[in-house]
Formats: structure tokens, sequence, C-alpha cells
């Protein structure tokens, strides 16, 4: 093999456009992998840690990194990457305005009480955000990795001006109906969402929206994302208070429902308080330790409309024997859905590993699969600097179910996908090939929870079937599949004694 590298000054695209050129450009003959990114020291890192030498360069430099077979010819393998890329360059002739470069120059340009989404590296999101602010306007911060410091900087500021910063890390929102980030298709309705939790607020989301199809009223009109420490000791609850300040204000508003990763026990106290003292009636779905999962709580949110739960979808049942090891591996793209699988799990498991762990004593280090139970949150901060969220690309989760599959000891494999606007196009035809090769060995039950509505963009009955049709049983509840996967491991604990 061969490797081509080489920098391309001052052009530029954005993370996610650039990882589509990557894969575009994968898939040429004769090409072994490409990487095509922009010079930051975190992508820098990945491509040596793929064995690529860069030469000099800035964070305005774009990296084409290519490895190819000895007889791929280079010039065709760089035509591959001009083509990929041309769908990001204006032509010469283009005579339109060219788009704003910074949100000063997008507020000059836009309309009075717009909501201003920021997804830039988080290094220059609370910059971006203040402007923002300044201006009068509130904003999502789709960006990750932000220091907490800043988190609580601008959510101070904010509070003084009647704002609402959604975020940082904010994965999904909906505004009026209208989703933005990672957020699902559903029906409108009367029920407002407040989440300290991107997959979370999904799971609320697909459920109260499958409720629906046969229930009058059960529907959410907002979802405010308030990032996923809001809840935390350090940042207070500040822009949950203002949540819950607007969606009691809100005429159109019946039910506020507030769900969270496991908060700061002070937080939530002062969180429960506050809820109790609003005119609009607050169900709290706060993951944690003895606390409910995010089922039963959309079950007590049907309940308080006057509803009885509906059986919630299972297929693929046929699929699924007895466990062949004794370890449970659970690997997620959503956070929350990681965290509420996992407190269900260490309840009938006892002590689970995982890079976010329930206590510091059980974080994993470098390896994400070891000799015990295991959860991993592929979405975390440490494992997408330098790539796509995992909804996104798919490739390091992947890798690690072929890991899981490989080892005699596990004997469930615990998944979660994800759909809705901002996510992968067609994210089975990703995952269900792994599950497939997983299966290919030794029949390992597969047991997958689809956070997904029939009004999503993949199509839900087209992402389940083609997850059934690889070997995975598949559920719309995602406390409902981990309890399936425990019960199939109680059920063969004595075999594997």
């Amino acid at each position: 093999m061969k490797d081509h590298v080489e920098l391309r000054s001052g052009a530029y695209a954005d993370s996610v456009t650039l990882l589509q050129v990557s894969r575009a450009v994968q898939a040429a003959p004769g090409v072994v992998a490409a990487q095509v990114a922009m010079a930051t020291a975190l992508n820098l890192e990945v491509l040596t840690g793929m064995g690529f030498e860069v030469p000099a360069s800035s964070p305005n430099d774009m990296v084409v990194a290519l490895r190819l077979d000895d007889d791929a010819d280079v010039a065709t393998a760089l035509a591959a990457v001009d083509a990929a890329l041309v769908p990001t360059r204006p032509s010469s002739g283009d005579t339109a305005q060219a788009p704003p470069r910074t949100t000063g120059a997008a507020l000059r340009h836009g309309g009075p009480g717009a909501v201003v989404l920021i997804s830039v590296p988080g290094a220059s999101a609370t910059v971006e955000a203040m402007d923002a602010l300044e201006a009068g306007h509130d904003v999502m911060i789709f960006s990750d990795n932000v220091p907490v410091a800043e988190e609580v900087a601008l959510k101070t500021y904010a509070a003084t001006r009647g704002a609402l910063v959604m975020g940082p890390d904010c994965g999904t929102a909906l505004l009026d109906g209208v989703g933005l980030g990672f957020a699902n298709a559903v029906r409108p309705g009367r029920i407002g969402l407040v989440a300290a939790s991107g997959t979370g607020c999904q799971q609320l989301l697909t459920l109260l929206h499958h409720a629906g199809e046969t229930l009058d009223g059960v529907g959410v009109r907002h979802a405010l994302g308030v990032g996923g420490r809001d809840l935390s000791s350090a940042v207070g609850g500040l822009a949950t208070r203002e949540a819950l300040r607007r969606l009691d204000a809100d005429a159109d508003v019946d039910l506020v429902v507030v769900v969270s990763k496991p908060p700061a026990p002070e937080v939530a106290e002062a969180l429960a308080r506050e809820a109790e003292a609003l005119g609009t009636p607050v169900e709290l779905g706060l993951l944690g330790r003895g606390q409910r999962d995010l089922t039963t709580v959309a079950e007590a949110v049907l309940a308080r409309l006057g509803h009885e739960a509906p059986q919630w979808p299972v297929h693929g049942v046929d699929n699924t024997g007895p466990a062949t090891g004794p370890l449970l591996r659970g690997l997620f793209v959503g956070g929350t859905l990681c965290d509420e699988s996992m407190l269900m799990a260490a309840e009938a498991l006892g002590p689970i590993r995982s890079n976010i762990p329930l206590s510091a004593d059980l974080a994993l280090a470098e390896e994400l699969i070891v000799d015990d139970h295991v959860m991993v949150d592929f979405g975390d901060d440490a494992l997408t600097q330098g790539r796509a969220h995992p909804m996104i690309d798919p490739t390091l989760r992947n890798e690690q179910i072929a890991r899981a599959a490989a080892d005699p000891a596990t004997g469930v494999i615990l998944l979660d996908l994800v759909l809705g606007h901002g996510a992968e196009p067609d994210p089975a035809a990703h995952l269900a090939p792994a599950i497939t090769a997983a299966r290919s060995a030794r029949p390992i039950p597969v047991i997958v929870s689809l956070v997904g509505s029939d009004l999503d963009p993949q199509g839900l009955a087209a992402q389940r079937d083609a997850l059934v049709a690889a070997g995975a049983e598949v559920h719309l509840s995602n406390a409902a599949a981990t309890r399936r996967a425990l019960d199939l491991l109680s059920r063969s604990e004595g075999a594997h004694q």
C-alpha cells in the first residue's frame, strides 16, 4: 500500500460535510482508507493514529490523506476527492449573496425573535452564543466540548435578559412543532418537554407519538433542550428554570414533563419545589437510582391525560435464543439511553463498567470492552473529539460490536438506534451488517431499542425490518429492551456458572 497526504490551504468545509466526503472517497476503487479533515489538533491526532504523516499545517488547512493499493492511481483518487467536494464550493459564476460567516453577520440579516442555532467547534461556541444573547436572541448550542464555566457564564447572563440558552451539547429541540438538531418528526399536541437530555427527550417524543396514534390529544408542542449538564451542581438548573417559566406561561401547554440524565440531588430537590409552585402540572422524569425509567414516565404522562398506556411494540422475538455467555454488553449512541439501561442493569447485575459510570470506581479507561458487564456511550465528548457523533458516523460502535461478539463471555448485546432529522439517512444499513456479522459465529442475542416515529425521514418500519432481518429483536421502548436483555441473562445464569 502507499500513502498520499496533501494540504489545501484556505479550503474549508464543516466536519459533517468532510465526513461525507471521506466516506465517498473511501468507496472509490483502489482506496483503502481516506480521511479529509481540517487540520485541527484533534484531527491531526486522529490522522497520526491512522499512520499518516502530516506536514506542518494550521487549522485553516484542509488535509487530504489517502491510503491506496499499490496499483491505484493517485490522480484518480484525488479526482474522487474533488468530485465529492464540489457541492460544498460555490461556482465561479454564482452571484448570490455569500452566507454569513459569524453569528453577528447572520443576525444582521435575520428577523427579531429568531432562535440562533450554533454548531461550531466548542472552543468558538461561547463567543458566538454571547453575540446572539447580546442581540436579544435565544440560542441553541449544538456544539459540544464547551467548558462548564463558560456554560454557567452564558446561562447567568441569559437569566438577566430573560433569554434561554439551550445547551451546550443540546442535540434535540422542538419549537412549536419544528424540530432542531436530532429531532424526531412527531404529532403535535399540548405537552411541553424540558430536557436535560437529547436521546431521553427523543424517547419520550416517540413513545408519546406512538401512543397518540390511537389516543386523542397526545402530542408534544415544545421540547426545550437545556443541555445534559444543566441539572448538575455546577450549573444549578439555570436554563431549566427559564424553560419551565416559558412553558407555564404558554396557554397551549396543559402538561409539562421534565426529563434528565441523573441530576445533582440538591438541584433535583430545588426543581421539585419550583415545579409545585407552577400553575401548569409538571411530571418529573429524572433518572437515577430508585427512580422511574423513561417508559414508566411516558405511561404516567398518559395516565395524567386520562389514557391507559398501549402495548409497546416488539418485533423479531423469534430471532432471540438464550444468552450465550454471562456478560451484558450495552453499546449506545444515546447517553441518556445508556444511563437508563445502566441504572436498570445495576439493580439486577451489580456493578456496570462504563465511560459514563454511575460511580468513579467503575470508569473504563482506554479499553471499551473489558471482562465485566459494560455500557458505553459513544456520544460522550471524549469519544466525539475529532469525529462526528455516532448518530452520523457509527464506525467506532460497529468496531466494538465486533469485539463484543468475538468475546465468548458476551451473553447479550444491547444496542440503540435513533432516527430523526439530522441522523444518518439510513442507519440500519450500517448497523444491520454489524449485527449479522456478530451473530455469524454463534447466535448471540442482539436486543435493539429503535427510537423513532413513523413520520421520521428514515422510515421506522423499514429500519425495524432491516434490523429484524439481520437477527435482532427490536423494541420501541429502551427500558423494555433492557428488561428483555436482563431476563435472558437471568434465565441462563445457571448455565454459565
